[in-house]
């Protein structure tokens, strides 16, 4: 079934923001349950599933770095390949993707390595106690043996999409986390592996995925295909290119990897193994409810970026107030959901009595200003839409780096705080770096001036 395009210049804001989010939603469903149903199945380990997430959690940091990685190449290449074939310069749109694959399996290999190596010392580090190592070691490296797997998956996906090709670059989500679901609670429970069988059948995913990809850019229907090294080699400039546009994607996931360890070390230090998991928990939780929002804010991203290219500053302002009022409306919700019942959401993951009663205070902290998170995705929406990156870094920045991971140490030591202090490090953050950055979009969007006004994107000057 031929698959049919969005006519951007129609004037319906609505509804192209519509038509772009529902595969946009259906894609990060199928990513969620990629990454979430592991945790799912490891916290319904009879007698251990406690525990267990706590030692899955420890890994965070280290699958964040790997998907720095992946987004490095990935973001950065795909972009350009985009432009090249839109030039008409399939050549260099063929080298330039082939040159992303070859840094992925590359850097893949060095990654195993190096966390084959330093495994035990950074889980160590990261906060993890003699009781959840023997979960988390096991689990990071069998999880490094699927390395290469995994970054060739995600990373070469989007050249399948930059092709044109969204339906199949949609299967490779697809087949990866259904081959998930399906194996992990044979591995876990059925042959009695425990966190190793998920760590298995993470792995196994990511393996069918890969070649998947790697069958799809070799075969007859993709326009660019994959070569041997020989043929393509690996030119510095090249990948100077490739590095700096995905460089903005790099950095915003290292954030992450950043704050997963400072939240893991203070809760190490207040909490105990129980509290590492209760923060799993949540991460996993936040991770199911931010679906909906995000694709709305990646769905309007084309529609932004339209309108602003055409000059049509009226439509840009349209989008921008549908996307906020979404977001608002959305936010509120959960944040209501979240009050009223918040132990539904920690059963999806663990049962345990003591878990939930520790568990409940501390996903109230944690969403207590949600709400402002709305405010953060529809500034971040625009910024990147209207190509402002330096903001866009910027905010993302301001609210982890210098916000966060700071009030993270911090917090606990105000007025015995404790683990409730980690926990509270996430609000704050969100009305700080979250207001800032709406108040900045606000300001931004107010400098283009009148509705007639044509932006410097289009009229072809250079933006300011």
């Amino acid at each position: 079934m031929k698959t049919k395009q969005i006519d951007f210049s129609n004037g319906k804001v609505f509804e192209n923001i519509m038509l772009a989010a529902g595969p946009m939603l259906v894609a990060q469903v199928l990513n969620l349950m990629y990454n979430i149903v592991d945790r799912i199945y490891i916290g319904k380990i009879p007698g251990e599933g406690v525990l267990a997430l706590g030692g899955i959690g420890l890994c965070f940091p280290i699958i964040s770095l790997i998907t720095a990685f992946t987004n490095l190449y990935g973001s950065g290449g795909a972009p350009l390949c985009s432009i090249e074939r839109g030039k008409g310069n399939r050549e260099e749109a063929e080298k330039i993707m082939n040159t992303s694959f070859y840094l992925l399996i590359v850097t893949g290999v060095i990654l195993t390595g190096v966390g084959m190596v330093l495994g035990r010392p950074l889980l160590y580090l990261f906060g993890a106690s003699d009781s959840t190592i023997r979960f988390a070691l096991p689990y990071m490296r069998i999880y490094l043996l699927g390395t290469v797997f995994s970054m060739i998956s995600l990373g070469m996906n989007p050249f399948i999409n930059a092709q044109g090709f969204a339906s199949t670059g949609m299967t490779t989500v697809f087949l990866g986390a259904v081959v998930n679901i399906i194996l992990d609670p044979v591995f876990i429970f059925l042959l009695g592996m425990g966190v190793e069988g998920a760590a298995f059948a993470t792995i196994c995913s990511q393996f069918l995925s890969a070649v998947f990809v790697i069958r799809f850019l070799t075969g007859k229907r993709a326009e660019l295909k994959l070569k041997p090294f020989g043929k393509i080699g690996l030119k510095s400039g090249r990948i100077m290119d490739i590095i700096s546009l995905g460089a903005a994607s790099f950095a915003m996931q290292c954030t992450n990897s950043l704050v997963q360890i400072a939240s893991n070390s203070m809760l190490s230090t207040f909490g105990g193994d129980m509290y590492i998991s209760i923060m799993t928990i949540i991460n996993s939780v936040r991770q199911i409810l931010d679906t909906p929002v995000l694709a709305i804010t990646d769905g309007s991203s084309p529609i932004l970026s339209y309108n602003y290219g055409a000059g049509n500053y009226k439509g840009v302002k349209k989008a921008v107030k549908l996307v906020v009022a979404f977001s608002l409306t959305y936010t509120i919700l959960v944040w209501v959901t979240v009050l009223v019942i918040p132990s539904a959401f920690i059963r999806i993951f663990n049962s345990d009595s003591t878990l939930i009663t520790a568990a409940v205070p501390a996903l109230h902290t944690y969403f207590f200003a949600y709400i402002f998170q709305a405010l953060m995705y529809s500034g971040q929406a625009v910024f990147k839409s209207l190509n402002k990156k330096k903001q866009a870094i910027f905010f993302s920045l301001l609210r982890k780096v210098i916000i966060v991971v700071p009030l993270t140490y911090l917090l606990p030591h105000v007025g015995n705080l404790g683990v409730l202090g980690v926990f509270a490090a996430e609000p704050v953050s969100n009305v700080l770096g979250g207001g800032a950055c709406f108040v900045t979009m606000l300001f931004m969007m107010r400098m283009y001036g009148k509705e007639t006004e044509v932006p410097c994107a289009a009229n072809g000057d250079a933006c300011c």
